[in-house]
């Protein structure tokens, strides 16, 4: 019983200490103006390295033409985006879309 006990709070210990030392330690110190500009554009860019490779690739390898629903679907998405601002929106026009072309182009 006391050997389960360590483990789960060692595997408690591994899983919150690397999570808090950081944020503590960054707390403390005084982070220059532009590191924290070039900071604001990570989630961007962990973002298209996530959708970018979806979108343009099919079974590893690029896919670009007009039968590639999520690249056409993509296109839609991406005016809403710009233009609203609003994710929910974007993400709904852009499943609209796939969709749509799922039903009517033949695969």
């Amino acid at each position: 019983m006391a050997e389960t006990f360590l483990i789960i709070l060692g595997m408690a210990l591994v899983t919150f200490l690397p999570r808090f030392l950081p944020m503590y330690v960054l707390t403390q110190l005084k982070i220059p103006d532009v590191v924290v500009a070039w900071l604001r554009y990570v989630p961007v860019s962990v973002l298209a390295a996530l959708v970018v490779p979806g979108v343009l690739m099919a079974e590893g390898q690029f896919y670009i033409s007009l039968g590639n629903s999520y690249l056409l679907a993509s296109l839609p998405a991406l005016l809403v985006a710009s233009l609203t601002k609003n994710m929910l929106l974007t993400i709904t026009v852009g499943m609209g879309v796939v969709l749509v072309l799922r039903w009517y182009l033949p695969a």
